[in-house]
């Protein structure tokens, strides 16, 4: 089973188009990809959210599943309770990307928000949903000012719970990179102790899918089906 759940170090730090990056160079080497976003929040009913997303810079060959969504832009968990709807359980999830696996060569948990986002009103987490099969959690952070400590938390949480880091990728690199950025290229593997696997471009959710596609295979380390060198990148960017 190949299986790997992504979280961000908080909300809003390119999740969604990490994952749909790593779904669209493994759809090019020839695998089958799913991707399963167990609850999708502050979407209304027919508007298209994550794995819309994930379909259009990936493709309509990637496997799509939304478990649940619910209209406010809250806490899984939070989000479920305001709807008088019934939240999605770790378990649930976890029973989903297995059955997926199941039928497909690689199979993407895209979580909301970071790692400990409560999914129900029992504390279940994404990480749950890791650990309970057995699944490398990537991490996507962002690039400046405050990102060490919110990555440094959240691969520590990982560490604690027993549960694989696949790397960490900043999901925004900006196109005029401060300072602080810049020193985190050094500095996010160190906090993280795990490896830099990626900088996808600020500008890549825009780009239609056969600019994305070369653009992923860039930005994204081999161990992810890529070609970024992390070393070289830092020191292309060295402050």
């Amino acid at each position: 089973m190949s299986v790997i759940v992504l979280t961000g170090t908080g909300t809003g730090v390119g999740k969604t188009v990490v994952t749909a990056a790593v779904a669209a160079l493994a759809r090019a080497r020839g695998h089958s990809v799913a991707v399963l976003k167990p609850a999708q929040t502050g979407v209304a009913p027919g508007e298209p959210g994550d794995v819309h997303e994930v379909s259009r810079l990936a493709g309509d060959e990637v496997t799509t599943w939304e478990l649940a969504r619910f209209p406010d832009p809250l806490a899984p968990g939070t989000a479920a309770r305001r709807a008088g709807a019934l939240p999605v359980t770790p378990s649930q999830a976890a029973a989903a990307a297995v059955e997926l696996s199941r039928g497909h060569d690689l199979v993407l948990v895209e979580g909301a928000g970071g790692l400990l986002v409560r999914m129900d009103d029992h504390g279940g987490t994404i990480a749950d949903v890791a650990w309970s099969i057995g699944a490398p959690v990537l991490v996507v952070a962002e690039a400046g000012l405050g990102t060490l400590n919110a990555t440094a938390l959240t691969t520590e949480a990982l560490r604690r719970r027993g549960i694989e880091c696949a790397g960490v990728v900043v999901g925004s690199w900006p196109a005029e990179p401060d300072l602080a950025a810049r020193c985190n290229l050094d500095d996010l593997p160190v906090v993280a102790e795990a490896p830099l696997v990626g900088a996808v471009p600020s500008n890549a959710g825009g780009l239609d899918r056969a600019a994305f596609l070369t653009v992923a295979r860039a930005s994204l380390a081999p161990a992810l089906g890529g070609e970024f060198d992390a070393n070289g990148f830092a020191a292309e960017h060295a402050a």
